[in-house]
Protein backbone atom coordinates (compact mmCIF):
# COMPACT_ATOMS: atom_id res chain seq x y z
CA UNK A 1 0.00 0.00 0.00
CA UNK A 2 1.20 3.38 -0.89
CA UNK A 3 2.13 5.82 1.99
CA UNK A 4 -0.66 8.03 0.60
CA UNK A 5 -3.45 5.72 0.65
CA UNK A 6 -2.92 5.08 4.87
CA UNK A 7 -6.13 6.04 6.62
CA UNK A 8 -5.36 7.81 9.99
CA UNK A 9 -7.91 8.54 12.54
CA UNK A 10 -7.66 11.52 14.84
CA UNK A 11 -9.34 11.63 18.37
CA UNK A 12 -10.28 15.42 18.57
CA UNK A 13 -10.75 18.79 16.58
CA UNK A 14 -9.29 21.12 18.94
CA UNK A 15 -6.09 22.77 18.38
CA UNK A 16 -3.27 20.64 18.49
CA UNK A 17 -5.52 17.47 17.14
CA UNK A 18 -6.07 20.11 14.26
CA UNK A 19 -2.39 20.92 13.80
CA UNK A 20 -1.33 17.35 13.27
CA UNK A 21 -4.47 16.95 10.66
CA UNK A 22 -3.12 19.45 8.82
CA UNK A 23 0.29 19.01 8.64
CA UNK A 24 -0.61 15.58 7.45
CA UNK A 25 -2.70 17.09 5.08
CA UNK A 26 0.08 19.20 4.00
CA UNK A 27 2.43 15.77 3.55
CA UNK A 28 -0.52 14.66 0.87
CA UNK A 29 -1.84 12.24 3.51
CA UNK A 30 -5.11 12.87 2.84
CA UNK A 31 -7.39 9.68 4.37
CA UNK A 32 -7.77 11.64 7.44
CA UNK A 33 -10.98 11.59 9.83
CA UNK A 34 -11.28 13.28 12.98
CA UNK A 35 -13.74 11.98 15.23
CA UNK A 36 -15.53 14.38 18.13
CA UNK A 37 -18.00 14.87 20.64
CA UNK A 38 -21.43 16.20 20.55
CA UNK A 39 -20.65 19.32 22.10
CA UNK A 40 -16.65 20.28 21.70
CA UNK A 41 -15.40 23.17 23.82
CA UNK A 42 -12.43 24.57 21.53
CA UNK A 43 -10.77 27.21 22.96
CA UNK A 44 -8.89 28.31 19.72
CA UNK A 45 -11.71 27.79 17.61
CA UNK A 46 -10.33 29.54 14.71
CA UNK A 47 -7.77 26.72 14.73
CA UNK A 48 -9.95 23.81 15.69
CA UNK A 49 -11.70 21.64 13.29
CA UNK A 50 -14.55 20.90 15.60
CA UNK A 51 -15.67 23.87 14.77
CA UNK A 52 -17.32 21.72 12.09
CA UNK A 53 -19.71 19.88 14.87
CA UNK A 54 -21.30 23.39 15.34
CA UNK A 55 -21.14 25.18 11.98
CA UNK A 56 -21.32 21.86 9.28
CA UNK A 57 -17.69 22.86 7.66
CA UNK A 58 -14.79 24.91 8.58
CA UNK A 59 -11.40 25.76 7.50
CA UNK A 60 -7.97 26.59 8.78
CA UNK A 61 -4.87 27.74 6.94
CA UNK A 62 -6.55 26.44 3.56
CA UNK A 63 -7.74 23.15 4.34
CA UNK A 64 -11.74 22.38 5.11
CA UNK A 65 -13.10 20.34 7.47
CA UNK A 66 -16.75 18.97 6.92
CA UNK A 67 -19.28 17.78 9.33
CA UNK A 68 -20.26 13.57 8.28
CA UNK A 69 -23.24 12.53 10.14
CA UNK A 70 -21.63 9.04 9.65
CA UNK A 71 -18.60 7.03 8.36
CA UNK A 72 -20.38 6.06 4.75
CA UNK A 73 -20.11 9.56 4.47
CA UNK A 74 -16.14 9.39 4.61
CA UNK A 75 -15.17 8.83 1.55
CA UNK A 76 -16.93 11.32 -0.29
CA UNK A 77 -15.22 14.16 1.39
CA UNK A 78 -12.09 12.52 1.00
CA UNK A 79 -12.62 12.42 -2.95
CA UNK A 80 -13.42 16.32 -2.63
CA UNK A 81 -10.43 17.10 -0.97
CA UNK A 82 -11.74 17.59 2.27
CA UNK A 83 -11.74 16.60 6.11
CA UNK A 84 -14.26 14.37 7.34
CA UNK A 85 -14.96 15.26 11.05
CA UNK A 86 -17.16 12.76 12.61
CA UNK A 87 -19.27 12.85 15.95
CA UNK A 88 -18.35 9.51 17.28
CA UNK A 89 -17.51 10.01 21.82
CA UNK A 90 -17.56 6.58 21.85
CA UNK A 91 -14.97 5.62 18.55
CA UNK A 92 -17.35 2.91 17.34
CA UNK A 93 -16.77 3.85 13.83
CA UNK A 94 -12.90 2.46 14.31
CA UNK A 95 -14.14 -0.58 13.99
CA UNK A 96 -15.97 0.16 10.47
CA UNK A 97 -12.67 2.83 9.32
CA UNK A 98 -9.81 0.26 10.41
CA UNK A 99 -7.21 2.87 10.42
CA UNK A 100 -3.23 2.35 10.06
CA UNK A 101 -2.77 4.93 11.92
CA UNK A 102 -4.79 6.25 15.19
CA UNK A 103 -3.77 9.32 17.03
CA UNK A 104 -4.95 10.09 20.66
CA UNK A 105 -5.08 14.48 20.48
CA UNK A 106 -7.09 14.51 23.44
CA UNK A 107 -4.37 16.17 25.78
CA UNK A 108 -6.87 14.72 28.82
CA UNK A 109 -3.47 14.45 30.75
CA UNK A 110 -4.51 10.99 30.62
CA UNK A 111 -5.61 7.86 28.67
CA UNK A 112 -9.60 7.90 28.32
CA UNK A 113 -9.43 4.40 26.46
CA UNK A 114 -6.93 4.21 23.57
CA UNK A 115 -5.32 0.56 23.44
CA UNK A 116 -2.37 -0.64 21.74
CA UNK A 117 -4.53 -2.96 19.73
CA UNK A 118 -6.79 -0.20 18.14
CA UNK A 119 -4.88 0.36 14.75
CA UNK A 120 -1.02 -1.21 13.45
CA UNK A 121 0.14 2.16 14.71
CA UNK A 122 -1.09 4.08 17.78
CA UNK A 123 0.40 7.78 18.63
CA UNK A 124 -0.54 9.15 22.28
CA UNK A 125 0.08 13.16 22.49
CA UNK A 126 1.71 13.97 25.55
CA UNK A 127 1.21 13.20 29.76
CA UNK A 128 -1.29 9.52 29.93
CA UNK A 129 0.00 7.42 27.73
CA UNK A 130 3.06 4.96 28.15
CA UNK A 131 5.09 4.12 24.69
CA UNK A 132 4.82 0.10 23.97
CA UNK A 133 2.16 -0.25 27.15
CA UNK A 134 -0.96 1.29 25.65
CA UNK A 135 0.56 3.31 22.57
CA UNK A 136 3.17 2.71 20.35
CA UNK A 137 4.73 5.92 20.66
CA UNK A 138 4.19 9.01 22.94
CA UNK A 139 4.66 12.93 21.28
CA UNK A 140 6.09 14.99 24.29
CA UNK A 141 3.97 17.92 24.31
CA UNK A 142 5.33 20.37 26.86
CA UNK A 143 7.09 23.30 25.45
CA UNK A 144 10.41 23.52 25.84
CA UNK A 145 13.81 21.41 24.71
CA UNK A 146 11.69 18.40 24.25
CA UNK A 147 8.58 19.26 22.52
CA UNK A 148 8.09 17.13 19.60
CA UNK A 149 10.39 14.32 21.09
CA UNK A 150 9.26 11.17 19.89
CA UNK A 151 9.25 8.74 22.55
CA UNK A 152 9.57 5.01 22.11
CA UNK A 153 9.49 3.58 25.88
CA UNK A 154 7.79 5.11 28.90
CA UNK A 155 5.79 8.21 29.42
CA UNK A 156 5.78 11.88 28.55
CA UNK A 157 6.30 14.16 31.24
CA UNK A 158 3.96 14.88 33.96
CA UNK A 159 1.65 17.13 33.30
CA UNK A 160 2.51 20.51 35.28
CA UNK A 161 -0.42 22.38 35.40
CA UNK A 162 1.68 25.92 34.61
CA UNK A 163 0.86 26.63 30.78
CA UNK A 164 3.51 27.63 28.20
CA UNK A 165 4.76 30.87 27.87
CA UNK A 166 3.96 33.47 25.95
CA UNK A 167 5.65 37.01 25.46
CA UNK A 168 7.06 36.14 29.04
CA UNK A 169 3.47 35.40 30.34
CA UNK A 170 2.20 31.91 31.65
CA UNK A 171 -0.50 31.39 34.08
CA UNK A 172 -1.54 34.99 33.67
CA UNK A 173 -2.85 34.84 29.75
CA UNK A 174 -5.32 31.81 30.70
CA UNK A 175 -8.46 32.38 31.47
CA UNK A 176 -10.50 30.18 33.38
CA UNK A 177 -13.98 29.88 35.19
CA UNK A 178 -13.93 31.24 38.62
CA UNK A 179 -17.04 29.33 39.79
CA UNK A 180 -19.47 26.50 38.12
CA UNK A 181 -22.29 27.93 36.02
CA UNK A 182 -23.90 29.89 33.00
CA UNK A 183 -20.77 31.76 31.14
CA UNK A 184 -22.23 35.16 29.09
CA UNK A 185 -19.12 36.97 27.12
CA UNK A 186 -19.07 40.52 27.12
CA UNK A 187 -16.05 40.33 24.09
CA UNK A 188 -15.38 38.23 20.88
CA UNK A 189 -12.53 36.46 19.39
CA UNK A 190 -10.52 38.53 18.24
CA UNK A 191 -10.91 41.39 20.40
CA UNK A 192 -7.97 43.38 21.88
CA UNK A 193 -8.37 43.02 25.66
CA UNK A 194 -6.53 45.60 28.35
CA UNK A 195 -5.40 44.27 31.95
CA UNK A 196 -8.51 44.67 34.39
CA UNK A 197 -10.83 44.43 32.01
CA UNK A 198 -13.69 42.32 32.52
CA UNK A 199 -14.24 39.79 29.59
CA UNK A 200 -17.46 37.69 30.89
CA UNK A 201 -19.13 36.15 33.77
CA UNK A 202 -19.53 33.00 35.11
CA UNK A 203 -22.45 32.69 37.45
CA UNK A 204 -22.22 36.15 37.63
CA UNK A 205 -18.91 36.15 38.56
CA UNK A 206 -16.52 38.10 36.45
CA UNK A 207 -13.68 37.06 34.12
CA UNK A 208 -10.91 39.04 33.82
CA UNK A 209 -8.11 39.84 32.31
CA UNK A 210 -4.40 39.58 33.83
CA UNK A 211 -2.96 41.26 30.59
CA UNK A 212 -3.60 43.28 28.15
CA UNK A 213 -3.13 41.76 24.10
CA UNK A 214 -4.87 39.41 21.64
CA UNK A 215 -7.96 37.23 22.86
CA UNK A 216 -6.41 34.39 20.69
CA UNK A 217 -8.90 31.81 22.64
CA UNK A 218 -12.39 32.01 23.29
CA UNK A 219 -14.62 29.29 24.16
CA UNK A 220 -18.40 29.32 22.37
CA UNK A 221 -20.68 30.84 25.07
CA UNK A 222 -22.40 27.78 27.57
CA UNK A 223 -24.92 27.36 29.70
CA UNK A 224 -23.15 25.03 32.12
CA UNK A 225 -18.72 25.10 32.42
CA UNK A 226 -16.93 23.43 35.92
CA UNK A 227 -14.98 25.89 37.90
CA UNK A 228 -11.49 25.95 36.51
CA UNK A 229 -12.48 25.27 32.68
CA UNK A 230 -10.11 26.90 30.62
CA UNK A 231 -12.82 29.84 28.79
CA UNK A 232 -9.85 31.53 26.95
CA UNK A 233 -6.62 32.72 26.29
CA UNK A 234 -4.56 36.37 25.43
CA UNK A 235 -1.92 36.67 23.53
CA UNK A 236 0.40 39.46 25.02
CA UNK A 237 2.20 40.03 21.52
CA UNK A 238 -1.09 41.47 20.29
CA UNK A 239 -0.29 40.38 16.42
CA UNK A 240 -3.44 39.28 14.95
CA UNK A 241 -2.21 37.28 12.33
CA UNK A 242 -1.93 34.75 14.89
CA UNK A 243 -5.45 33.94 15.11
CA UNK A 244 -6.18 32.36 12.11
CA UNK A 245 -2.97 30.43 12.29
CA UNK A 246 -1.18 27.67 13.50
CA UNK A 247 1.23 28.00 16.55
CA UNK A 248 4.69 27.05 16.58
CA UNK A 249 4.12 24.46 19.35
CA UNK A 250 1.09 22.71 16.89
CA UNK A 251 3.17 22.78 13.97
CA UNK A 252 6.21 20.65 16.11
CA UNK A 253 3.88 18.26 17.32
CA UNK A 254 2.47 17.98 13.68
CA UNK A 255 5.51 17.07 12.49
CA UNK A 256 6.18 15.00 14.42
CA UNK A 257 3.52 12.88 14.09
CA UNK A 258 4.09 13.04 10.74
CA UNK A 259 7.73 11.59 11.39
CA UNK A 260 6.11 8.48 13.06
CA UNK A 261 4.31 7.71 10.47
CA UNK A 262 7.69 7.69 8.15
CA UNK A 263 8.70 5.73 10.30
CA UNK A 264 6.40 3.04 10.45
CA UNK A 265 5.60 3.23 7.01
CA UNK A 266 7.68 4.57 4.64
Amino acid sequence: MRLSERIIAIKSGGEMASAVAWCLYQARLRHIVILETPRPLAVRRTVSFCEAVHDSFCQIEGVRGVRVEDAAQIQRVWEAGELPVLVDPAWGSLKVVRPDVLVDAILAKRNLGTRLTDAPLVIGLGPGFEASKDVHLVIETNRGHDLGRIITQGPAVPNTGIPGAIGGFAKERVLRAPVAGKLVWNCALGDMVDKGQVLGRVDGQPVTAEISGLLRGQIRTNDHVSQGLKLGDIDPRGDTSYLNTISDKGRAIGGAVLECIMRTYN
